[in-house]
């Protein structure tokens, strides 16, 4: 009988700490050579670790790499690269003002090389872009491209540069349906032709249709490794997570009230498509329109509008009836609830401790300051630190207690930190939201986390409120929206009941051409 063949990976009890904190813990880890192995885990669990030390980043305080049977180098990137490990990393590293053929040769050789030596490397881009099914223009400019062409670059910079082990983090967060599709082709090509690839995804059911192997990550422990094909996403999910995970339970709107706010030809200013071109839009009462796009076509620009950070140059907003004041601070006074993008940079200030985070945007309020002098408040601090204490309570906010920095909690924590803050009503006194704005609601977070900020968000509509929720993330789109509608270069589709879409018509409408389907009622 002949011998297993050789793994082109293995990672021996792989060990890394911070401080008190294990990040890895004795990972052991095999890659096959033409493998898909699917890497989960919640945030924390230890993967961004695990493959910052592969790729040299990091040194691991015990154990051992080898690839293609050779000892690989610690904290090395450069000996990552020459041993053919690439990485695909989430969010592009791309130079927009460069040609497709600049970008793929940055640091490899000199801008100043000679036209022979261009000419030469041309030739082997595009040998390496019709092997693997990865189609590109050499002297189109990066800047030009869409999103899914884009991703095509930074593939081919990997494997221009002989990678044989390809890591793609999150390959599919930014591409619509089609691209998806695409890409899941491209893989297919690579491993029939030897590749092997270690792909980081939160979207189970492409783990199960991409994958042949899955290995799940938790506390920095390897907790399973299994066959993809005799797993299902619940079990994934309970891997993950340590226990069974309920997924978000939904019913349509069970009433639809009035407009509570309204856009008409609304356009801003702003750079590239971040911007607005006369979007027109109905928020009503008891429903969720739900928003799709590839991020980057006027998404940030429309929550900021109503969240008042931004002006409209052109075009009318009212909130219930009146104009729409750009100032944030009236906004939430009369009833705005805002879940912004960046939980990190915008939602909190992560050196004020987690109570002052909780009343930060309600701090005008009776309930937690009084005016002593024009321009002078005072805060009532015992009752803002009550009010913190029942967002803790009622949100299942975990990490540190209400003196501990906001940046030290997690990001689910964080979240749902800021949704409770968004939702909560200071005292009896006040007034529930009317309007919530929720800008990537659930952007990456455990799969648990997801499941509780989208059912905070149904009982929100359920409660009466007009739910705005915009989300590069498809299911999601899918899972919550009552009415959907997709942005694309700063221009709104005319949202429809989210059982008139497919995903095949959002994907057209994502990449700017908008299919005919059912008018919504």
């Amino acid at each position: 009988m002949s011998a297993a063949p050789q793994p082109v990976l293995r990672l021996e009890g792989i060990t890394k700490r911070f401080g008190p904190l294990v990040a890895n813990d004795a990972i052991s880890l095999e890659l096959a050579a033409g493998e898909v192995l699917a890497l989960l885990g919640e945030n924390g669990a230890g993967k961004s670790t695990l493959m910052s030390i592969l790729f040299g980043h990091y040194v691991a305080d015990e154990g051992t790499i080898e690839v293609f049977g050779r000892p690989l180098p610690a904290g090395q990137p450069r000996a990552a690269l020459a041993a053919g490990i690439g990485m695909v990393h989430q969010h592009f590293t791309l130079a927009d003002n460069l040609s497709v053929l600049d970008n793929v040769l940055l640091g490899t050789e000199p801008f100043w090389r000679l036209s022979s030596q261009r000419s030469a490397a041309r030739t082997r881009l595009l040998e390496v872009s019709q092997r693997f099914g990865l189609p590109v223009v050499p002297d189109a400019t990066v800047g030009s491209l869409s999103v899914g062409e884009r991703q095509r670059v930074e593939i081919l910079k990997a494997l221009y540069r002989g990678a044989r082990i390809l890591i793609l983090d999150e390959p599919t967060a930014v591409l619509t349906p089609q691209e998806s599709e695409a890409l899941f082709a491209t893989l297919g090509q690579m491993v029939e032709q030897g590749l092997s690839i270690i792909f980081i995804s939160h979207k189970l059911p492409e783990v199960l249709r991409v994958s042949h192997r899955v290995a799940v990550l938790r506390g920095g422990k390897l907790v399973a490794q299994a066959a993809t094909a005799g797993t299902s996403q619940a079990q994934l999910a309970q891997w993950m997570v340590g226990h069974a995970v309920e997924g978000t339970v939904r019913h349509p709107a069970a009433r639809v009230g009035d407009a509570v706010c309204v856009l008409d030809r609304v356009s801003t200013e702003g750079g590239g498509h971040d911007r607005l071109r006369e979007v027109s839009l109905r928020l009503r009462a008891g429903e969720i329109t739900a928003i799709a796009g590839v991020s980057g076509n006027g998404q940030v620009a429309l929550a900021e509008l109503l969240c008042g950070t931004r002006r409209a140059t052109a075009g009318t907003v009212e909130l219930m009836g009146r104009a729409l004041p750009p100032q944030p601070a009236r906004l939430v006074a009369r009833g705005v609830a805002r879940i912004p993008e960046d939980r990190h940079a915008v939602g909190v200030v992560g050196d004020l401790p987690v109570w002052e985070n909780a009343v930060s945007e309600r701090l005008r309020s009776p309930a937690f300051s009084r005016t002593l002098l024009p321009g002078l408040r005072w805060v009532r601090q015992r009752a803002a630190r009550r009010h913190a204490q029942r967002i803790e309570k009622a949100y299942d906010v975990r990490g540190g207690g209400l003196d501990a920095p906001a940046r030290s909690l997690s990001g689910g924590n964080m979240q749902k930190l800021i949704l409770g803050r968004a939702l909560m009503a200071p005292d009896a006194e006040s007034k529930a939201p009317r309007l919530i704005v929720a800008h990537q609601p659930t952007w990456g977070l455990d799969i648990g986390a997801v499941a509780y900020v989208q059912q905070q968000l149904i009982a929100a509509r359920d409660a009466g409120a007009a739910v705005l929720v915009i989300s590069d993330d498809l299911d999601e789109v899918l899972a919550l929206g009552d009415r959907v509608a997709v942005m694309h270069g700063g221009q709104l589709s005319e949202p429809r009941a989210a059982q008139a879409w497919t995903r095949e018509s959002i994907g057209l409408a994502m990449a700017g051409t908008h299919a005919a389907g059912k008018d919504a009622p």
